[in-house]
């Protein structure tokens, strides 16, 4: 249990921080829903933003995970193993990084932007950067410096936000005033591109807060990048395949559709939506950061360890259910981050929610083919994902628009948990409270549909009767599986 705490702290520690920080970033949504012309201009955003996390999965195509291996192993020299992953991933980023940049027209026009290469070129150099600095960050995740990995993320995000701010409200308001003074680097025609150039200056200011991090690499060992490469690439398979079960959707409906621009307005509007979700992602994210290093770290200590993972996971899911009761029973409230135009989507928000739960939960089976060293049966898992994904989207975005989307993402992972957790338990077997799994899963579902039943013509009412039913299910875990004398920080007031 002892293990199992620590792995809350630090999940806290990156969960909180991380959480204030995609607040702050999110802020930036309502100004951007109002400061960009159309919702088409915000599909651009996402549409772009979603080939960003594509490229990025395969320019580090698995070598953070690879990294958590290898640096773990008995006997390893980690300065050696971080050294080795650093300069390979550099490489690979510098040769993506200029590549792009030569031959950004021509990316542009096959993306369907054709007179827009700038965006191109920005977006593919701060993929490169955020590509290298992954390594780095994974190095301070290893050390256990969720402190460090913490401070810096939350510096991103505010000078990314600080950007934004000078570019799409300083300079259009000064331009007003005197166009002159800002000439030099505003034009009130390229607003979508400051959003890029905003998150470039603050991907190079980070790059630059890293280099200290460097120090640590102790050398090259080209026969140990050979065994990295082989423990890693297949999870580029698994990377990308994952990874576009997430962000197809959004790069695909502009295909689907003659007309671009009504694409881009629902990928707007799916977009934004999204957004509102950013509670669940953020905790999903969170844990990912910190369980990978737990888990490999548990696996060189001696003794059965598999309790340990059955019990993260039930923690996992139960919180993650409780993020989601708060978010669908106050939905009314959190709707308004975004700008009343997109509220037409906000039907999807409960069924994304529920998606990133089994995301979250398909991650934590992961550990089966990770810990035996068959990681490809992760590439596996993830292209049957991928099939699932294209097959819906294809069918039935054209008709059913967003709302086929949000459908597509729920049942990838609903049957990557299914399937994962069948061959885990052929593999490595792991003995989860499947019990106390679906009885959470069975009350949180019930308590979301009797609040669909309620009126909500008494607003008042409503949040008594939601807010009673978000109590009852604490006090269920406080009674069945957490007593409250347990909980960090408020236990001592329950002895």
């Amino acid at each position: 249990m002892g293990s199992v705490k620590s792995l809350a702290k630090q999940t806290a520690i990156y969960g909180v921080s991380n959480m204030l920080a995609k607040f702050l970033n999110w802020l930036l949504v309502p100004l951007y829903t109002h400061v960009l012309t159309s919702t088409a201009d915000y599909g651009v955003v996402t549409n772009l933003y979603a080939w960003v996390a594509l490229l990025l999965v395969i320019l580090t195509y698995g070598m953070e995970t690879g990294f958590f291996r290898f640096a773990n192993k008995e006997d390893a020299d980690s300065g050696k193993v971080y050294g080795t992953v650093m300069l390979c991933v550099f490489s690979t980023s510098l040769i993506f990084a200029i590549g792009a940049n030569v031959f950004s027209d021509s990316l542009a026009a096959l993306l369907d932007y054709k007179g827009h290469s700038d965006w191109v070129a920005i977006m593919c150099t701060i993929i490169a950067i955020d590509a290298f600095s992954c390594i780095p960050f994974a190095h301070l995740r290893f050390r256990k410096q969720a402190g460090r990995f913490a401070m810096l993320k939350f510096v991103n995000v505010l000078v990314n936000i600080a950007a934004n701010l000078f570019f799409l409200v300083l300079c259009p308001y000064l331009y007003k005033q005197n166009p002159d003074w800002v000439s030099w680097c505003f034009s009130p025609e390229n607003m979508v591109s400051y959003v890029f150039w905003s998150n470039l200056i603050s991907t190079v200011f980070i790059l630059i807060c890293l280099i200290p991090e460097m120090k640590f690499a102790t050398g090259f060992d080209s026969k140990l990048l050979k065994k990295i490469l082989a423990y890693s690439l297949p999870l580029l398979v698994l990377g990308i395949a994952g990874i576009m079960n997430q962000t197809l959707d959004k790069i695909i409906f502009r295909y689907l559709f003659d007309d671009k621009d009504f694409a881009d307005g629902q990928v707007g509007i799916y977009g934004a939506c999204f957004k509102i979700s950013m509670v669940m992602m953020v905790f999903t994210q969170a844990f990912r950061y910190a369980y990978e290093p737990y888990v490999f770290a548990q696996s060189k200590e001696s003794g059965d360890k598999k309790h340990e993972y059955a019990l993260a996971m039930k923690f996992y899911f139960i919180s993650s259910l409780l993020i989601f009761l708060g978010m669908v029973f106050y939905l009314d409230i959190l709707k308004f981050v975004i700008h009343s135009s997109y509220w037409e989507g906000l039907a999807i928000v409960p069924v994304i929610l529920l998606s990133y739960v089994f995301q979250g939960v398909y991650f934590n089976l992961s550990i089966w083919y990770k810990l035996i060293d068959k990681t490809y049966w992760g590439a596996v898992l993830s292209l049957i994902g991928l099939l699932i994904t294209v097959v819906v989207n294809v069918l039935f975005v054209p008709t059913y628009s967003y709302y086929a989307s949000a459908g597509a993402s729920l049942v990838c992972f609903t049957v990557l948990t299914v399937v994962s957790y069948l061959l885990g338990q052929k593999y490595y077997k792991v003995d989860y409270d499947l019990k106390s799994l679906g009885l959470y899963l069975g009350v949180a579902l019930l308590m979301y549909y009797v609040s669909t039943l309620i009126p909500k013509n008494n607003m008042v009412v409503y949040y008594i009767a939601v807010t009673v039913m978000l109590v009852a299910y604490l006090a269920l875990l406080f009674k069945r599986d957490l007593p409250v004398k347990r909980v960090p920080v408020i236990g001592k007031f329950f002895r």
